[in-house]
């Protein structure tokens, strides 16, 4: 009796299915981004956590007391940090009536100089500031950009429960994953679970030593210029400094404008923008490569689409998440006979240079 032939799909097809795919989980996440995206930020957490917490186990410590012991000192750092960046919140809000009141003096000033140089009365300056920004929907912005009270409690009451409980049933987890798949796949499926560990260890911490490096060099630039809130900006500069090629830009906007609210001084604004865009350079040509693009080898187009996809479907949390997860999926794609030209597509490997013989002889890279 022989065998029936295999059912090989025309290319088309095969595109309108990925496509499909594609639609089908963007879909889901955008649906679901308020499980999903506690449960993602828990994963990467407990990944992070996992040494220190196997650490313990080795030392004959249970393992429900060793994650606690590990949840316990997490949670000691995170609020320590987050004292730290309160007070500095706290620092800067006593001044935002005089901060507001400077940047209205500056505004006047700016329609003064409209109505001088080009004649542009300030009821058509504010004729055309509102049908600028009419059509902006401030809430659904502010939405995407910050979680409500609601939300935000709601995910620091989920955070350590997943953490526990992905830390007690890894074993489980692992083993799942294993025989899902079939044992004629179980070696490929363990170098993909051991080398997904340890690119998000890797990029986690390296994202943690990047976010200290940046913020102490910001800090000290602003010092030593004399820029107010030196701290504060260099932080908050540091921690958008997480979205990749997005958030310095925001960074520069919003320190920009606060020193312009707090100084008649345009070269303490110069300076500002000076110092994020040398420590930018530093960070894009020698930390980042060095201390996180070294463990996640993603090309910096896919990363942008990434990111913007990330922030489409999942806001803020998304763009943050995107990276570590296009890591994950190159992984899987590079160890997948099917899937190896997806993951040649996300990596940063170049191979479109060869050596071309021209109609006269001459040898030419392109």
């Amino acid at each position: 009796m022989s065998a029936s032939p295999t059912l090989v799909f025309p290319f088309y097809v095969k595109a309108c299915i990925i496509l499909l795919l594609i639609v089908l989980l963007g879909g889901i996440i955008v649906i679901g981004k308020d499980i999903i995206v506690p449960f993602a930020f828990s994963l990467l957490i407990a990944v992070l956590l996992l040494p220190f917490n196997k650490f313990l186990e080795k030392r004959k410590v249970n393992r429900v007391i060793a994650i606690m012991i590990t949840l316990v000192i997490s949670l000691i750092l995170f609020a320590g940090i987050l004292y730290f960046l309160t007070s500095q919140i706290v620092d800067f809000a006593k001044d935002i009536p005089a901060i507001k009141k400077q940047f209205l003096h500056h505004v006047v000033v700016v329609q003064n100089w409209l109505t001088t140089r080009f004649n542009i009365t300030r009821s058509a300056q504010a004729t055309m500031v509102n049908s600028a920004t009419g059509n902006m929907e401030y809430s659904s912005f502010i939405g995407v950009t910050v979680l409500s009270v609601t939300q935000l409690v709601s995910v620091l009451v989920l955070l350590p429960v997943y953490i526990f409980l992905l830390l007690y049933y890894r074993d489980m987890i692992y083993t799942f994953f294993i025989r899902v798949f079939g044992t004629h796949h179980s070696e490929k499926v363990k170098e993909v679970l051991l080398e997904s560990r340890f690119i998000v260890q890797g990029y986690m911490m390296g994202l943690l030593v990047e976010m200290a490096i940046v913020a102490i060099i910001n800090s000290l630039g602003f010092i030593l210029f004399g820029i107010k809130y030196a701290i504060f900006l260099g932080l908050l500069a540091a921690l958008l400094n997480l979205i990749p090629y997005i958030g310095m830009l925001i960074a520069s906007v919003f320190c920009a404008l606060v020193t312009l609210s707090n100084s008649n001084k345009l070269s303490d604004v110069i300076a500002v923008l000076v110092i994020l865009t040398v420590v930018q350079f530093f960070d894009n040509n020698l930390i980042m490569p060095k201390v996180v693009s070294s463990k996640v080898k993603i090309n910096a187009l896919i990363t942008i689409l990434g990111v913007l996809a990330g922030g489409l479907m999942a806001g803020v949390s998304g763009m943050f998440l995107s990276i570590p997860t296009i890591a994950i999926l190159k992984i899987i794609f590079d160890r997948v006979e099917g899937l190896k030209p997806w993951g040649l597509l996300l990596g940063d490997e170049i191979t479109g240079k060869k050596t071309i013989t021209l109609s006269f002889k001459k040898k030419v890279k392109v």
